[in-house]
């Protein structure tokens, strides 16, 4: 196994709500003594970019925004090189991310994130007449459920993008984890190949068989949305399945050393 590079997911593995999880911004600098490259890769659709770059931040963590990629801002980069006007079914905190991209000539794209309270029927029966006349039709994620600030699962917005695609028969453009091309760019940014690059996170199916999809190695960490279990219902089986994010950092770093011996 060679491990030159990492992806990180941060809800659930780095982060919890806006804390930092025991022991995560000491396995982040142990990372980056190492000198492995990092890039972080999240599905959030709760938090704009600038959010989690100072969440971040306030745990000790400084990362540039061009090493942290987010569906939001695929999205944004979509439409700008589109000309695409957004019909936006988000989060608030999201919508700042897409500043800019108002005044799109080229058609209408409905663009769903997690809205969390947002969802009423109004909302998703707007974006539904939208799809229906033709809207092009993106979604942030697809996750299940993630963890809550409360402890507890919570549902994700995957439930509402399928709703919408049942409803309108059509299925929607993934921009998030576990799309192909939102973990090529994020490689891209690396300049290695998928290969020599390990992907850490919590959750089994966007983030590791994803990335195990694509060709990258992944590490399964047990916090965050885990549940007993997972594992076993994805092909092909993590590279590893560790308690938690220090873990696997150590195990990393054991990896790596031992490959420069």
């Amino acid at each position: 196994m060679t491990i030159k590079g990492v992806l990180l997911d941060l809800g659930g593995v780095v982060l919890e709500g806006e804390r930092a999880l025991p022991g995560a911004p000491e396995a982040l600098a142990k990372l980056r003594e190492a000198g492995l490259p990092l890039r972080c890769i999240t599905n959030t659709t709760r938090r704009s970019r600038r959010q989690m770059l100072e969440d971040l931040e306030a745990m000790g963590v400084d990362i540039g925004a061009d090493q942290l990629f987010m569906p939001a801002i695929a999205a944004r980069t979509l439409l700008l090189e589109q000309g695409l006007k957004p019909h936006l079914l988000v989060h608030p905190n999201l919508e700042e991310d897409f500043a800019g991209t108002e005044s799109g000539t080229g058609g209408l794209a409905v663009v769903v994130g997690d809205a969390a309270e947002g969802f009423t029927y109004e909302a998703m029966n707007a974006a539904f007449r939208a799809l229906m006349e033709g809207a092009a039709f993106y979604a942030l994620a697809k996750n299940r459920a993630f963890k809550d600030a409360d402890g507890g699962l919570s549902i994700d917005a995957g439930a509402f993008v399928t709703a919408l695609e049942y409803a309108t028969k059509r299925d929607a453009t993934l921009l998030g984890k576990p799309a192909e091309a939102f973990f090529g760019t994020a490689l891209s940014s690396l300049g290695l190949p998928a290969g020599q690059v390990v992907m850490i996170g919590d959750d089994a199916e966007a983030d590791i068989a994803g990335a195990m999809h694509c060709g990258l190695q992944g590490i399964l960490v047990q916090t965050g949305k885990y549940r007993a279990g997972d594992e076993s219902g994805i092909t092909p089986s993590p590279s590893a399945v560790l308690s938690d994010f220090p873990t696997a950092v150590e195990w990393l770093l054991k990896v790596h050393r031992n490959e420069k011996a």
